[in-house]
């Protein structure tokens, strides 16, 4: 069943996405040859380019291609926007899922800390702190690490990016200075963000009665916590992480210009002021399709967290 919504949910997010990106004034044979063409010209390029045709032929054309892995080609260079797109993802997959596995393990920690000490100094600063990260948006906490850690101690690469392997060459110790800063940069925003909820999820935790039974059989706070709470908290922090992975996508797309990284963000404001609308239609798509499954491995993770919810309804 699960599936099923997937793919129809796919099938929906492709036709919108056609239809808006296909929306947009102007015209592309135009704005590519510029406004004072020839007409001729104009028809004959929007001719080649395939233009012409009606707009569920057009859909359909796009779409039985998307299933063989074709996303068409690029109006400008002719070049097939898989090509195009495929090395930027690695890109922009390196920053997203880096970041991922990070803010949950900062979050975590510091969310118990909150829920246990939250009459204490201790318990004021941590949610302060996640305060204040919730405040600063993802663009302005990356300008604010590069004044600090790049212009003014000069301990990091400001911008730039450099991949794992380079002409067949391991180079480790320059792709991690290049992403410390942009992942630093998205996780303050993203464990922030999920340490509020972990300290909300944990609070209730503490009010249960196996809770208390716990601790009434001579099992510390921290111990009857860890071993009863985190499962029974789990469901929802892991429906917010969910969550925040698909804001931590456009994240990395605002991030990825702030420190001129080459993946998904970069091509696509590329395109989009190109006016190279397939270009557009393939990377929207495949954000739209990262998202989704995204949503479908969270839902999963439900009946691996709880086993009762393998028997249908979630009660």
């Amino acid at each position: 069943m699960r599936l099923l919504v997937f793919a129809a949910s796919l099938v929906v997010a492709s036709v919108a996405i056609f239809l808006v990106v296909n929306a947009l004034p102007g015209d592309v044979a135009t704005a590519i040859l510029g406004f004072g063409a020839d007409p001729s010209s104009v028809a004959a390029l929007r001719l080649r380019l395939g233009l012409d045709r009606p707009l569920l032929v057009r859909y359909l054309s796009w779409a039985g291609g998307m299933l063989h892995g074709d996303l068409g080609r690029s109006y400008l260079t002719g070049e097939p926007v898989s090509a195009l797109v495929s090395p930027r993802v690695a890109v922009t997959a390196w920053l997203v899922v880096i970041s991922m596995l990070l803010a949950p393990l900062v979050a975590l920690p510091v969310g118990m800390l909150a829920a246990m000490k939250r009459r204490t100094w201790q318990g004021a600063v941590a949610s302060a702190a996640s305060q204040v990260g919730l405040s600063i948006p993802t663009v302005y906490a990356g300008i604010l690490l590069v004044v600090v850690f790049a212009v003014g101690l000069h301990w990091l690469p400001a911008n730039g990016y450099t991949d794992l392997v380079v002409g067949g060459t391991w180079r480790p110790a320059e792709f991690v200075q290049h992403l410390v800063l942009p992942v630093a940069s998205l996780v303050i925003v993203q464990a922030s963000v999920l340490t509020r909820y972990v300290r909300s999820a944990f609070v209730e935790v503490l009010n249960e009665d196996y809770f208390r039974t716990a601790r009434a059989v001579g099992w510390t706070r921290w111990r009857a916590l860890w071993r009863h709470g985190v499962r029974n908290a789990a469901i929802s922090v892991v429906t917010v992480i969910g969550l925040q992975l698909s804001t931590l996508l456009v994240g990395a797309i605002v991030v990825e210009q702030v420190f001129r990284i080459p993946g998904l963000g970069t091509a696509l404001l590329s395109a989009v002021s190109n006016r190279d609308l397939i270009v557009v239609q393939g990377i929207v798509m495949v954000l739209v399709f990262a998202v989704l499954v995204i949503n479908l491995l969270t839902d999963l993770s439900y009946l691996l967290i709880d086993p009762r919810l393998r028997g249908g309804d979630r009660r």
